[in-house]
């Protein structure tokens, strides 16, 4: 053997530039980039795509003040959808508001294309969390959301409110519906669920210690209007107290029926205040196609994430090493 080495230098040269080679493509590589003084993060870890989350999202918020200013200059002046009339303004009420808060996992639609389906950040993080929670504002016999959600995790369970029907959608099949509980309630800003209310209507805090539960993992919200002020009663308290609200991200329909863009601008401001990100939207071209109107263009979905706390979407969860049985 010592005398291949000598007799072909060559030949060892080669083989140590294959394994580097091999090495280099097997190990990844992480490139440092400054965020902060005196603090480094790597491009693939969950704090560092945060932080570069969060400074585009900041970028953002200036943009909206300018943006004001111009076709303004206060919120009070600005039309939610200006009329046709020269000079005609370059924008719509959503373009105020977009999706720019960059989601640091995988986005999916999560059950079906078309009416139903939300846009869900990092649902793989929830495919084995032993105590996921969901929660489902708004079923109208489509449950195609919460039906994907069950058949790609393995403990998520899901808590189902609309007074308007009866029961989950036909998507609830046999084979999941022991992780699904339904209830003919309605969300609101107060409880009132005396004798004479029907529907009994309960807050989300109400909710959430009626089940036992400390947090909300997906919070989903579709109840016709009624989000505005609802959750404003919702988070106005968390963020008087300055505490984290009970959900890792939100899934809602907004309809800006009847709202004036300062009313809208406050609102949306409140989640901000909350730590409410949008990852995504998407106009209601269903609703839009159907009334053959271009008025019609009042209603978008929209997916939150929430940034504060250490929810599982934003933070790891902690190393548990086990120690070794002891003989």
């Amino acid at each position: 053997m010592p005398g291949i080495w000598n007799r072909h230098p060559r030949y060892y040269l080669l083989v140590f530039v294959v394994l580097a080679a091999t090495l280099y493509f097997l190990v990844p590589v992480h490139y440092e980039h400054s965020v902060a003084p005196h603090f480094t993060l790597k491009d693939n870890d969950l704090p560092f795509r945060m932080a570069r989350a969060s400074r585009i999202y900041d970028k953002v918020l200036e943009d909206r003040k300018k943006l004001i200013k111009t076709f303004g200059p206060t919120p009070k002046d600005i039309s939610m959808f200006p009329e046709d009339k020269y000079p005609w303004p370059p924008y719509t009420v959503w373009d105020f508001f977009p999706a720019a808060f960059n989601c640091p996992h995988e986005v999916e639609r999560i059950g079906a294309l078309g009416d139903g389906g939300k846009w869900v950040c990092g649902l793989s993080r929830l495919y084995d969390k032993p105590d996921c929670v969901v929660y489902s504002f708004g079923i109208n016999y489509e449950s195609s959301f919460e039906a994907e959600i069950l058949h790609n995790t393995n403990h998520c369970q899901i808590w189902g409110y609309d007074f308007s029907v009866k029961s989950f959608g036909p998507e609830i099949t046999s084979d999941i519906s022991h992780r699904t509980h339904f209830k003919a309630y309605r969300l609101d800003g107060e409880d009132k669920f005396g004798p004479e209310d029907d529907p009994p209507q309960y807050t989300l805090e109400t909710l959430l210690e009626k089940n036992g539960h400390k947090f909300i993992d997906i919070l989903k919200v579709d109840i016709e209007s009624s989000e505005f002020s609802t959750l404003t009663s919702m988070i106005k308290p968390y963020v008087a107290r300055n505490e984290t609200l009970p959900f890792g991200q939100l899934q809602i329909e907004l309809h800006l029926w009847g709202k004036s863009f300062e009313e809208f601008h406050e609102w949306w401001e409140i989640l901000e205040q909350a730590g409410l990100r949008p990852f995504w939207t998407e106009p209601n071209l269903v609703y839009l196609n159907y009334n053959r109107d271009p008025g019609y263009t009042n209603l978008a979905e929209y997916s939150l994430l929430n940034v504060r706390g250490d929810n599982i979407f934003i933070r790891d969860p902690p190393i548990t090493i086990t120690p070794p049985a002891q003989d």
